[in-house]
């Protein structure tokens, strides 16, 4: 696995240093702070988070931004899962969120950058989302090869969008986007315990 290192961030002369890291255990409650800021508490409600609900984040692939500073905080989270693309496998990026206070300083901008190399080191082929077309067309999605593709609920066409890190890795992607991580840890946690739990004997 290639070691994900800790990435300076300097948007504009002015600004804080930012520093994107791999996420750690006590970035929980902030992460989930920030994205409930930043969506909304419906957000568990989305069609992508049915692929999200019960797996865990492809490994080396969640990653955070941290202001750097007397109190440091975290400011950005994104977080990739894998998932069958069809019969294609392939990565779900998001959600992507950058707190409002750091918004048009490059923070997203940098941490989908640092994101997608790390996908790509990791031998990771494509990456797939559902995001805003004229944002994500920069770091070279587009809907040219997701058009076979559904997602399990509501969606707008225009916005399931791809990106191949290795030229043809989309080709024949059609079907239904499924969910294909491992579980995640708490889960298993959880079914390891009942399955422990003594069954009571007849009287």
């Amino acid at each position: 696995m290639t070691a994900l290192r800790k990435t300076p961030v300097a948007p504009t002369p002015n600004a804080a240093p930012f520093v994107i890291r791999a996420e750690r255990a006590s970035d929980v409650v902030a992460r989930e702070a920030l994205l409930d800021a930043c969506f909304g508490v419906n957000r568990h409600t989305r069609t992508c988070q049915r692929l999200r609900d019960g797996r865990a984040p492809a490994e080396g692939l969640a990653l955070s931004v941290v202001r750097q500073g007397r109190q440091a905080r975290l400011v950005g989270t994104v977080r990739l899962w894998h998932v069958s693309a069809g019969d294609v496998p392939a990565l779900m990026l998001g959600p992507l969120a950058v707190d409002k206070s750091c918004r048009k300083l490059g923070v997203g901008a940098a941490l989908m950058d640092q994101a997608l190399a790390a996908a790509r080191a990791l031998g990771h082929g494509a990456v797939i989302l559902l995001g805003d077309a004229p944002y994500y067309a920069r770091f070279g999605f587009s809907a040219a090869k997701t058009g076979g593709l559904s997602l399990p609920g509501p969606f707008e066409r225009d916005r399931l969008l791809g990106l191949e890190l290795h030229e043809g890795a989309l080709d024949g992607a059609w079907g239904m986007i499924t969910s294909d991580g491992a579980v995640a840890p708490n889960i298993r946690a959880s079914r390891a315990g009942k399955a422990a739990r003594p069954v009571p004997r007849a009287a």
